[in-house]
């Protein structure tokens, strides 16, 4: 669900040259809400959100629902008050990833497999190689946006430019359910028309640094010197970065394929605690479906964050690479309760009955630093030699661990997620 700024004076027609404007920008329209009313049609016209709960956040909501200020990350509650008669329905993601799968291949990996997927609902698309047999960018756009509507009942935008960053750009600014061509040539007069956060990558943060610097929009941006955006900023990196995209400029390439950067699992509880206990055990939950994950998909981990969301809403993460790769939440769990007591300022050895000094809200992990389990290297530590040499089998406590879960993994795909799961 974008919430990217639109200005609806881009919305026009900027000339028909497609020379050059092999990269599109394709942007399913309120993804979500879109499907449910598409498998629930007598929804069709009224407020639906995605997400339910006392403390649950807003993943989605129709154009409807919008119009009543919802928009994502907002609490439920908050919808809640904002459109009391809107229709509340949870979060299918199994549904939703089944159709993206499905829009992706029978649909988009027609035209070319030059496609850099983004999220279930977003993907840029190089289609210089299909023009032979499509004739031009607009063709392929026209067809893809008729071809979703009539098949699954959802509908999506386009953006037509020489680069990712316009073409998205021109997929925001088309919504819902259009279509923008912006010539090579127009490039930077269209991004110049924006506000600071019509760039990617801007956010709230940045956006203020560079308001008190006088800079309040992408013609400010165009204007300043780098050296003026290094000391708004403080990085000659981004100032860099922002000067080319203020100019419509960007030379990166469409990826095909993006290997997974982290595999992470996080829950909301119940009520707010200072208790422990409670978040251990969930970090518990969450180190073992991690794993369970990576194990799944054939990877390995070298870095653990642990994510915290207080009960004021600000989130704090804390970070720890490792001596080696692992895929077993007996190694990840350990590391997870010391980085919990680390970012809370609390001693390495308090007792788990120990209060915390905040109320938490949400807890959760992530692994990240992955590699190919079948080609990672994993160095066996002094202790595993030792204890390798002295056991009566030669095994060690980490391989029986990993042996025990990859057998819960075996009685879960029988019997069910929840069939099984490991104390640590």
């Amino acid at each position: 669900m974008s919430t990217a700024p639109r200005i609806e004076a881009a919305k026009r027609d900027w000339g028909h040259d497609e020379t050059g404007c092999t990269v599109l920008h394709i942007d399913m329209d309120a993804f979500y809400a879109s499907l449910e009313v598409a498998r629930h049609p007598e929804l069709r016209g009224r407020p639906v959100i995605i997400g339910t709960g006392p403390r649950s956040v807003v993943s989605a909501a129709s154009y409807e629902a919008r119009r009543y200020g919802i928009n994502s990350a907002m609490a439920s509650a908050r919808a809640r008050q904002l459109c009391p008669d809107g229709v509340f329905l949870p979060v299918d993601m199994r549904y939703y990833r089944t159709m993206s799968r499905r829009i992706f291949q029978e649909v988009f990996g027609q035209v070319t497999d030059r496609i850099e997927k983004v999220s279930v609902d977003e993907c840029y698309m190089d289609v210089s190689g299909a023009l032979l047999r499509w004739g031009s960018p607009s063709a392929i756009g026209a067809w893809m946006r008729r071809e979703v509507a009539s098949r699954y009942h959802v509908t999506c935008s386009v953006g037509i430019a020489a680069n990712k960053l316009v073409a998205k750009m021109a997929s925001t600014n088309a919504k819902p359910d259009g279509m923008l061509l912006i010539p090579k040539a127009r490039h930077a007069e269209f991004v110049q028309m924006m506000p600071l956060r019509g760039i990617p990558g801007i956010g709230p943060s940045l956006e203020r640094r560079l308001n008190a610097w006088g800079i309040d929009s992408v013609a400010d941006l165009a204007a300043a010197g780098e050296d003026t955006l290094a000391q708004a900023t403080g990085s000659r990196t981004v100032a860099h970065g922002l000067a080319l995209a203020s100019h419509g400029i960007d030379g990166r390439e469409v990826v095909p394929y993006t290997p997974e950067k982290s595999v992470g699992a996080e829950r909301t509880f119940d009520a707010d605690t200072t208790d422990m206990r409670v978040v251990n055990a969930l970090l518990r939950r969450c180190c073992d479906e991690v794993a369970s994950t990576l194990r799944r998909r054939g990877l390995v981990a070298r870095t653990l964050t642990v994510k915290l969301r207080f009960d004021d809403l600000r989130y704090a993460t804390k970070a720890h690479t490792m001596d080696r790769a692992t895929d077993t939440a007996s190694t990840l769990y350990p590391q997870a309760t010391a980085l919990l007591r680390a970012m809370l300022g609390m001693p390495a050895d308090a007792p788990d009955d120990t209060p915390l000094p905040k109320r938490i809200r949400l807890a959760g992990v992530s692994a990240s630093g992955l590699g190919e389990a079948s080609v990672t290297a994993v160095q066996p530590s002094l202790d595993d030699l030792l204890e390798e040499s002295q056991a009566p089998t030669g095994e060690t406590r980490s391989a029986r661990m990993r042996d025990a879960e990859q057998a819960l993994d075996a009685i879960r795909r029988r019997y069910g997620k929840g069939a099984a799961s490991l104390g640590l």
